[in-house]
Formats: structure tokens, sequence, C-alpha cells
């Protein structure tokens, strides 16, 4: 099974930092620091965030990454669709033997239900936009301050 990779967590991580600099810039350093990860995977992810027009970078003294669009108008399925490469659920590595009758038949079921579970899962990440994602982390972060 292929799977989703780690990048769609850090993409989203990341549209949530620059959502939360409000217009202003982050380096990739920073956002790694954030996510106690390597600046080049970052680089990597917004690399690819960028190529969705989700972001936009300026280079040298005082450059950065920013948000290319408003969070509001940014959903995980956006972050999700632009990092991550083919389908969350796949059929074995090898076909299975076409003289047993699961073997035979499982794979076009298996098709039909996976393709079910991604469009739950994209329809679910598509609700949740990087604004709202961000308000729920402000919340949680001022609920455990107060703790």
């Amino acid at each position: 099974m292929a799977g989703l990779s780690g990048r769609s967590a850090v993409a989203i991580h990341a549209l949530a930092m620059l959502a939360n600099r409000r217009g202003g810039s982050l380096t990739s350093a920073e956002i790694a620091e954030s996510l106690d990860s390597n600046p080049v995977l970052v680089r990597r992810v917004l690399g690819r965030l960028r190529d969705a027009r989700l972001v936009w970078s300026t280079e040298g003294r005082g450059g950065g990454w920013s948000l290319a669009r408003a969070p509001r108008d940014i959903t995980l399925y956006d972050a999700y669709a632009a990092v991550e490469d083919g389908q969350v659920f796949s059929r074995h590595a090898h076909p299975p033997n076409g003289t047993c009758a699961i073997g035979r038949n499982i794979g076009d079921l298996l098709d039909a239900e996976f393709r079910s579970a991604e469009r739950a899962l994209e329809e679910q990440l598509r609700g949740t936009t990087i604004a709202g994602l961000l308000r729920q982390v402000l919340d949680a972060d001022s609920a455990s301050k107060a703790r």
C-alpha cells in the first residue's frame, strides 16, 4: 500500500505557520525549527506548494515564504493534492492467483471500496480551511496555557 507520506502534515503545518504570520514571510529554517525537521525537506514541500500556487517565495536578504492566497481560501485538500503522489490505497504489489475465487474477484471490489474511501478522505479535507485549522490550533494553545 502506498499510503500517505508525511508531506501532507509538513505542508499543512507550514501553511498554518504562514497563516499565523498574517502576511509576513518565514524562512524554511524557521518552519523547519517548528517541525523539528530538516530545512531541505521543508524546502522540497514548500516548492510543491509553490507549484500549486499556494505559497510564493522571495529570494535574497529578507526573503522567505508567504501565502499566495488567503488562509480561508486554502483547504487541507489543497495541501494534500499539492504534495501527495498517487492513490492512498492500492492493490497487492503482485496480482493474486486467478484460479482462486478470492484472488479472481477481490481486485475490482477492493478498487471500488478504495475509491469510496479516498473520496471520503478528500471530502473531509475539503471541509477544513487553513484559517479554520489555525483557529483550532490557537484555541488549543490558549486552553493549554490556562490549565
